[in-house]
């Protein structure tokens, strides 16, 4: 796993001219995900915490001190309940490690709060084979899932993408449920794009793991008797 040390990145030399500059350094990301629960800049770790205890239970990532709402959907929330399912199906068989939802927040480096709709962590990341009791864990997945929504852009993707593997994931998935696709990504540039009709493989990561991509893109309703 990445060392603290190697986790702890600087913050931007320079402050964001105006709102069109901010928005371009978050991946051109639609405005209504950017939260003013705090000033853009000034944001911590406990305003993360503070909008998940709002009524509404808004879920934010936080980048650069600024509260970035995650895109979220009915589709893709099923996508990721779905895979978790054939990912602890697997893990009952063989010991590797624990699965964490779409609220699991990580801190990937000081003041970068990610929340991947699906983490995968091997035992040899979690001391004592243990979880941290913290809202906010400090710990870094082996293997990251994201489940695309219409909020996200290419842009936003591309510099998680940056972000997970800078901090020490291993393997990245990007499930695109419009194409019914999954690119799966070993390093921020290297991708292999499978489709419905191939197969999901673990890899190193995994290893052994498999999920024909029929049986994640199956229809979300249950067939007429």
């Amino acid at each position: 796993m990445a060392t603290a040390t190697a986790r702890t990145i600087p913050p931007p030399s320079d402050k964001p001219k105006n709102l069109a500059d901010l928005v371009e350094r978050l991946g051109d990301i639609p405005l209504e995900r950017i939260l003013l629960q705090a000033p853009p800049g000034t944001a911590t770790e406990q305003d993360v915490l503070a909008a998940r205890a709002t009524p509404e239970k808004r879920l934010c990532e936080l980048v650069d001190g600024v509260l970035v709402e995650k895109a979220m959907g009915t589709r893709e929330s099923w996508l990721a309940v779905l895979l978790i399912h054939h990912l602890m199906t697997f893990l009952e068989q063989h010991d590797l490690g624990l699965v964490l939802g779409a609220d699991g927040m990580l801190r990937f480096f000081s003041g970068r709060v990610r929340i991947p709709d699906v983490s995968f962590l091997s035992w040899e990341r979690l001391p004592g084979r243990e979880l941290p009791d913290s809202p906010i864990a400090d710990l870094v997945p082996d293997l990251a899932v994201e489940v695309l929504s219409k909020g996200n852009t290419k842009k936003e993707m591309a510099r998680k993408l940056r972000d997970y593997f800078q901090a020490g994931v291993r393997l990245v998935w990007l499930v695109d449920p419009k194409s019914q696709a999954v690119d799966v990504y070993t390093s921020a540039t290297k991708k292999k794009r499978l489709t419905r009709n191939q197969i999901l493989e673990g890899g190193e990561v995994l290893p052994g793991f498999t999920l024909p991509l029929r049986q994640l893109f199956t229809p979300s309703r249950r067939a007429t008797p």
